[in-house]
């Protein structure tokens, strides 16, 4: 989850003549730019940017940070995640956070026809209403280490057949959890769950080494539901305000699809 790969991924993915270089005088023997070019863009000298790569540097200043995410045309995710790996050890929580009552209260009264949850550190679920846990895996059923959005994706013997577009969902979870280690790098359940599979899933490996860094906040998925059958609902996210390490996550259905008919139901049978 180092700095290091993370940056050397990002000078690879540019190209020279798209960032204003000149064409080098002798062929490069790996693609992207080369860390002299991005201490030149960055305006830094050749050996504070190396020793930045290297997570060598310490207290680099905000202004820096930007300089060199200016150079290597990082998106907000990604400019997120390197001003959180550049951040001090210890400065990370280390302690899963506890879901507050008015935020359960929330949730249930959500619960008729918005199936909802809160993830945690890690993408752990922390709370949910009942269609919330119907939607996935029943959460609710599965023991507490196993309650996790990450390790169900790409270890649950179900997903696929869950996720009909399988490929695209790893890809966004994937991108999720990097995040999530760029914001808690310190954080035990984060390392935890990457660790684990890093050591599982050939899959994950491989989307994992592609370094990319992304939060999908709102969308639409497909779910190919046991019981209540093929579901197309919009998801939005929301940071709880009160503890910047929860997201509130919700579901609905378009008024008046077969979906919205479908989670009506399924709530109807989890009363």
């Amino acid at each position: 989850m180092g700095i290091a790969a993370f940056l050397r991924s990002r000078r690879a993915a540019l190209d020279p003549g798209a960032v204003g270089l000149p064409p080098a005088p002798n062929p490069r023997r790996v693609p992207g730019l080369r860390r002299e070019e991005v201490a030149q863009l960055a305006g830094i000298s050749v050996d504070y940017y190396i020793r930045i790569e290297q997570g060598r540097a310490q207290g680099i200043s905000g202004s820096v940070l930007d300089a060199v995410a200016r150079a290597l045309r990082l998106n907000d995710d990604e400019r997120a995640y390197l001003r959180n790996m550049a951040a001090p050890p210890g400065t990370q929580p280390g302690t899963a956070p506890v879901v507050r009552p008015e935020i359960q209260r929330l949730l249930d009264a959500m619960g008729e026809a918005v199936p909802a949850f809160v993830v945690g550190p890690g993408l752990d679920y922390l709370a949910w209403n009942p269609l919330g846990a119907r939607l996935a895996f029943d959460v609710a059923a599965l023991p507490p280490e196993r309650r996790n959005a990450a390790l169900l994706v790409f270890l649950h013997p179900g997903s696929r057949a869950l996720h009909p577009d399988w490929d695209r969902v790893a890809a966004e979870t994937a991108a999720a959890l990097r995040s999530e280690a760029g914001r808690h790098p310190c954080h035990p359940r984060v390392k935890g769950v990457v660790a684990e599979l890093l050591a599982e899933s050939a899959e994950f490996r491989a989307l994992w080494e592609d370094q990319e860094v992304r939060e999908t906040m709102s969308g639409r998925k497909l779910i190919r539901h046991p019981e209540a059958g093929d579901l197309d609902v919009a998801y939005e996210t929301f940071r709880l305000a009160t503890d910047d390490t929860q997201t509130l996550c919700t579901y609905t259905a378009d008024p008046g699809s077969p979906t919205e008919t479908a989670l009506r139901r399924l709530a109807a049978a989890e009363a």
